[in-house]
């Protein structure tokens, strides 16, 4: 939690063009927001860092307004690939059935990469 707070402070930094945030609200609340950035030395690869939805909001398009806004946007900046990590374990099997849904294929596997038994999850999705 506290990595996601940092990064949504630094997109916030009107100097910060490496973090973008995108946030989804109604009523002056919000519902959730993604966070993404161009990946380092890459050219037009951007990294989905964290995308979260309040607990009441899931299930109701929020996550899938939050991606496809964040498409959109990235499409406009010629981007070509975007890559997310996520953890192997069954408490993350919501979220990568989220990605497929979304089109974001696995494209690698790192055993034991969080800890022994706790494998990374490499997805991308070409646009």
């Amino acid at each position: 939690m506290a990595c996601a707070l940092e990064l949504v402070g630094l997109a916030l930094e009107p100097s910060s063009p490496d973090y973008q945030v995108l946030v989804a609200g109604e009523e002056g609340k919000v519902l959730g927001y993604v966070c993404y950035g161009p990946t380092p030395m890459t050219d037009g690869t951007f990294d989905l860092y964290w995308i979260a939805s309040h607990s009441q909001a899931r299930g109701k398009g929020v996550g899938r307004a939050l991606i496809e806004a964040m498409e959109r946007e990235l499409k406009r900046r010629k981007a070509r690939l975007v890559r997310v990590e996520t953890s192997a374990t069954e408490a993350y099997g919501p979220t990568r059935g989220f990605y497929r849904a979304m089109r974001y294929e696995e494209e690698a596997r790192l055993r034991d990469f969080y800890k022994v038994g706790e494998d990374l999850v490499i997805l991308s999705k070409r646009l």
